[in-house]
């Protein structure tokens, strides 16, 4: 595993953490997009930006839409914008599966925060790289994920892998993920770790935290299997290639 450096503890409180690196060459693979494509890369950590309450609430948000499904294994995603649940081994789309139950499940004051929470991590990842906030773009997928230790049953639930998420989803630039749920209060194990070469930066989350960073494998990332309790977070992130940006979810 390598050397182990904890970037942020569960018991801090942080304002704001910045760690600038190189950034790879993944971004002169592709289309720049001037005052977006990342020249400046890096990762950052804040809890100044999200209140614990409202990280409270988007998890009830997240319990009540995977109460629906659930994965078979230790992974269950839900996306509120595909409409993607897991259930089972499989996966399902929300809005055709439950139809007008929905309703019944979710309110308009539930998409207004999801709304009113992107928006905030999106102008916080501008200020922190340089970028003008309006040349970013939501891109899919965008998901709550819950993580406990039952066994993996299908590749889906086999999250600990190390991975670029430019390489996994390629509309990528800028990735963002809110913690809604404390590590060693809620959950043993399930730290995220960037892998730098020879050692380890680990993030542990604390509801209300967020990590962001540039997708390209600057990054390389993982996160630890979780060994006891439940953990919740929602991964958020931005692309700079407009036809890549989807709208925010709506309660249909």
């Amino acid at each position: 595993d390598g050397v182990t450096e904890v970037l942020a503890h569960h018991s801090e409180n942080l304002q704001d953490k910045f760690i600038e690196i190189p950034c790879s060459e993944d971004y002169d693979n592709q289309k720049r997009f001037e005052g977006c494509t990342p020249r400046k890369c890096g990762r950052g950590v804040t809890d100044a930006v999200i209140t614990k309450e409202e990280a409270e609430r988007i998890r009830r948000i997240a319990e009540r839409g995977l109460s629906l499904g659930g994965s078979n294994g230790g992974a269950s995603i839900l996306d509120l914008h595909s409409g993607a649940l897991s259930l089972g081994k499989h996966f399902v789309n929300l809005y055709r599966y439950f139809g007008d139950k929905i309703q019944d499940i979710f309110t308009e004051e539930d998409f207004a925060l999801y709304r009113d929470v992107r928006q905030r991590i999106q102008q916080k990842i501008a200020q922190a790289f340089g970028i003008n906030s309006a040349s970013m773009y939501l891109t899919e997928p965008t998901f709550f994920s819950r993580i406990n230790n039952t066994e993996a049953k299908t590749t889906h639930d086999e999250y600990w892998h190390p991975h670029v998420d430019k390489v996994t989803y390629g509309s990528f630039d800028y990735t963002s993920l809110l913690y809604l749920s404390d590590y060693s209060k809620d959950f043993g194990g399930g730290r995220f770790v960037f892998m730098d070469a020879g050692s380890n930066k680990t993030v542990e989350p604390r509801a209300g935290r967020v990590s962001f960073f540039t997708s390209g494998s600057e990054n390389l990332h993982r996160v630890e299997k979780v060994h006891w309790g439940t953990r919740y977070a929602i991964t958020i992130s931005f692309t700079c290639n407009p036809d890549r940006g989807i709208g925010d979810p709506v309660l249909v």
